[in-house]
């Protein structure tokens, strides 16, 4: 991060990872710092792209930031929500629906969840740039400079080695997928900072303790900086939902609908949720940090046909190539409708909704 002497914030205590006995997701650990020579990108690209076409997560470590970097991030995570006040969280409340975009916060209580029950978490999003695009409260005027070293951070160092060993395991060039993800293009690859706040039992019972229902992100690659409260869930490949479990200064990868777009099904968008934590750790706020990456907004979400892999494996699309979105239309779409839309009930536990053209699935 920038500078040798930090601007003084408060500290921010998690809760203690939890001790209950739980069904955790067996995810392969990538260690990254291997992806800077040929060799270990030959040698880590096999791995990646069989967790990406399996259960559509990783972990990933040694990425270069350390345990103090590391506890500095959720310091500033937690700054939009603890230090801003009510009224000034509301002047830079986005225009989620009408823009198609979630700069700025989205406050609680907007999405729906079940049966009349509202969600309980509020996140603040930065456009990657940080100082060009959007204006921000005053807290956190001191610590811009280390949000876009963090941002830097998880585009460079994280989000364009994993793209790398993605082009390679479908025997493309390797900075095929890199070059649609340009730093500087236009796009809306951001920061997220999250926060989770215990519900009411009422609610807990009316939602059947689900905080999110299940759902594939929207973008290429997601990267959470893992946090010791447990909440989050994926459905594996064998239908069972599993829970993710913290490893202190690791990263939780996984893909979206637009990898799984360009990738023409070899990569899997993994469904996930967020649940009440475990009993030893409810009461507790869940504060989390997110890079959502997606490709520059021009790109059409096709698939590369011309890979190898793809060639043999074959191409499963999610409508034809001449009705595919732009990642623009793709992002606005999902932004626009998630929460708020009305979904249709497939059976008991999937809904769905029809976005661009594209059927999207929420499970319940």
């Amino acid at each position: 991060m920038p500078g040798t002497t930090l601007p003084s914030i408060p500290h921010y205590v998690a809760a203690q990872p939890t001790q209950e006995n739980l069904e955790w997701a067996d995810l392969p650990i990538i260690d990254i710092s291997k992806a800077s020579t040929p060799e270990g990108r030959v040698e880590l690209a096999p791995q990646v792209r069989d967790a990406m076409r399996t259960q559509g997560f990783l972990y990933v470590i040694n990425h270069g930031w350390d345990q103090v970097k590391n506890e500095r991030v959720f310091d500033i995570a937690d700054l939009p929500f603890a230090q801003v006040p009510e009224d000034e969280k509301k002047e830079f409340a986005g225009n989620i629906k009408q823009a198609g975009s979630y700069r700025g916060y989205k406050l609680r209580n907007y999405w729906h969840i079940d049966n009349g029950v509202h969600d309980q978490l509020e996140h603040y999003n930065l456009h990657r740039s940080i100082y060009e695009q959007q204006q921000h409260p005053k807290a956190l005027s001191p610590v811009l400079p280390e949000i876009r070293a963090f941002a830097e951070h998880n585009h460079h160092d994280v989000l364009y080695p994993i793209l790398r060993l993605l082009a390679l395991g479908m025997e493309l060039p390797e900075d095929t997928l890199v070059n649609l993800h340009g730093f500087a293009s236009k796009g809306e690859t951001y920061v997220r900072f999250m926060k989770y706040y215990p519900r009411t039992e009422e609610e807990e019972t009316k939602t059947n303790n689900v905080w999110l229902k299940g759902h594939t992100d929207f973008g290429t690659i997601t990267i959470l900086w893992s946090q010791p409260v447990t909440a989050l869930q994926i459905l594996s490949p064998d239908g069972k939902w599993r829970w993710i479990k913290h490893i202190p200064n690791a990263l939780v990868i996984n893909a979206g609908d637009a990898m799984e777009f360009l990738s023409g099904g070899f990569y899997k968008a993994t469904i996930h949720r967020v649940l009440q934590p475990p009993a030893d750790q409810r009461g507790n706020t869940r504060v989390g940090a997110f890079y959502f990456a997606m490709t520059d907004d021009d790109v059409k979400l096709v698939p590369f046909a011309e890979s190898p892999a793809l060639q043999r494996t074959g191409i499963v699309r999610r409508c034809d190539d001449a009705d595919a979105p732009t990642m623009e239309q793709w992002r606005r779409g999902r932004t626009r409708a998630y929460g708020q839309s009305e979904l249709k009930r497939k059976d008991n536990v999937v809904e769905e909704e029809v976005i661009n053209g594209v059927v999207v699935k929420h499970y319940n």
